[in-house]
């Protein structure tokens, strides 16, 4: 009943939203007489800011059409690979008149970013795959608001995100002999699973994992998140945050976390940050301060757009991961497309490069969550085994904005690069960004010519300065190397 007292005042307040839109521009027109008025501007900044706080946020697209490569601009196409009922496969393709950048691009680690389905749209992503882009083949999970998934696609389980992530993995070995993952908060756990049950298997692993900020370990520093989870029953969670979609949705009937609780959860953890920050828009308004103003739509835009998660997805993370912690405890088992269950044994993973990133002030995954990934993999030599620690930088700030572009993504680059089998580059024949060579060859290639070791002092925890001034930490295992056996492709 909640979800039809919402959609229903929503609906109420959508004209009175449209209404102060159209005022705001009235009141700045200066070919109309009300502009002229004393008090015009401020008018026109409160009609503004009454429609921006009632107005529906839509998904919004990436937009990056073009991204530079060296100083040569390069053209972005945004497509989807694989379409599933709960998840596209997105691809960013890149395209190039240049010769000499187009050889650049075709030899180019391929990866898969894990976008979170924890709220908020694959988009959060957008600075970490625009970063990406400029070194990288890049694909991105970009998952479906569940209220737009009619019941008769069936449901959407924890297990299923698992088999998504294994899916995706083989699909892009298939193309390209292997590739890259990275995972950001939510995902580093199924990211976990599926890389550790394509180990158990005896499947070709990814040639690299990086987690970023994810509760691996939810119970290692935690943070008003994980105690929400833990201060609940799981039947709590099932009785108070459940609703079913109203009728006015495709995914009608669905039991979902709607994305309007979701938003109010996200408000309510920072609501004197968010009151500031809209006061700061009325005020650059009055001034004129356009600029401030585009900054505050943008990331309002983004942060107030958010999708409805599928019960049994959300019910099933809150259990396994922060009320049993199954994957630390070495009891979660993950049902295969087949129905078969198979326990998670990340031990298992042993020809696969792990980087972990965590932020200082991390308020969501805490110091120490995501680190923990090192302790489960002990399979993994620890010369594939790096930790990385960006000082200052909060949750969003290692996958988004100046410490990501400046201090973590330098890291998260050179660690990629330093475990990629290096290949000779393909012919330049099209002016598009070319398939990476077959896997055999690749794997014969890469024997014939290990790669470099990584620029990676081992031992102690030490402290570098970032670009900017943001200190950040780095705390490696060991020296790391890039040497890997050739191994044979997952069909």
């Amino acid at each position: 009943m909640l979800y039809q007292i919402y959609e229903t005042q929503r609906s109420m307040m959508e004209p009175f939203s449209d209404l102060a839109e159209v005022a705001a521009k009235l009141f700045t027109n200066p070919s109309l007489p009300m502009a002229q008025l004393p008090i015009a501007q401020r008018i026109s900044a409160g009609y503004d800011l009454m429609h921006r706080l009632g107005k529906d946020y839509e998904k919004p697209v990436f937009g990056i059409h073009t991204v530079d490569v060296d100083g040569i601009e390069v053209a972005i196409h945004e497509r989807i690979e694989i379409d599933k009922p709960f998840c596209e496969l997105r691809r960013f393709k890149r395209f190039s008149d240049d010769t000499n950048t187009l050889a650049k691009l075709k030899g180019e680690p391929v990866v898969l970013i894990v976008a979170p389905l924890s709220g908020h749209y694959a988009t959060l992503l957008r600075d970490t795959v625009r970063t990406m882009l400029k070194d990288h083949k890049v694909y991105i999970t970009d998952w479906k608001n569940a209220r737009l998934v009619p019941l008769a696609d069936g449901e959407f389980h924890l297990d299923d995100y698992v088999n998504y992530v294994q899916e995706f993995i083989r699909h892009l070995q298939k193309g390209y002999g292997n590739c890259h993952v990275i995972s950001v908060c939510q995902p580093t756990v199924p990211v976990l699973a599926a890389v550790s049950l394509m180990a158990s298997r005896g499947e070709t692993t990814p040639l690299s994992m990086t987690m970023m900020g994810g509760p691996i370990d939810a119970r290692k520093s935690p943070t008003s998140v994980n105690n929400l989870a833990t201060q609940r029953a799981h039947s709590w969670f099932e009785n108070n945050v459940i609703y079913r979609v109203p009728d006015s949705f495709p995914g009608a009937g669905r039991r979902v976390y709607p994305g309007f609780l979701q938003h109010t959860g996200f408000v309510a953890m920072n609501p004197d940050r968010h009151a500031t920050s809209h006061y700061d828009y009325f005020k650059d308004l009055l001034k004129g301060d356009n600029d401030s103003a585009e900054s505050h739509r943008k990331f309002y835009d983004e942060y107030n757009a958010v999708l409805d998660m599928d019960a049994d997805y959300y019910l099933e993370t809150i259990s396994t991961v922060f009320q049993d912690f199954k994957l630390v405890n070495g009891t979660w088992d993950v049902k295969n497309p087949q129905g078969k269950l198979e326990r998670v044994r990340p031990q298992d993973i042993q020809h696969t490069a792990l980087l972990t990133v965590e932020g200082e002030l991390d308020d969501i995954s805490g110091s120490g969550q995501t680190a923990a990934a090192h302790d489960l993999c002990s399979g993994i030599a620890k010369t594939h085994r790096m930790h990385y620690e960006a000082q200052g930088a909060g949750h969003y700030g290692i996958f988004s904005g100046r410490r990501w572009r400046e201090a973590v993504h330098p890291v998260v680059k050179t660690f990629l690069k330093a475990h990629q089998p290096k290949v000779a580059p393909a012919p330049v024949e099209a002016k598009a960004e070319a398939e990476a060579p077959k896997p055999v060859k690749a794997a014969v290639k890469a024997k014939a010519k290990p790669a470099a070791k990584a620029p990676v002092k081992a031992a102690t925890k030490t402290v570098v300065q970032a670009p900017a001034k943001a200190a950040v930490v780095a705390k490696p295992a060991a020296k790391a190397t890039t040497a890997r056996k050739p191994r044979s492709t997952a069909a």
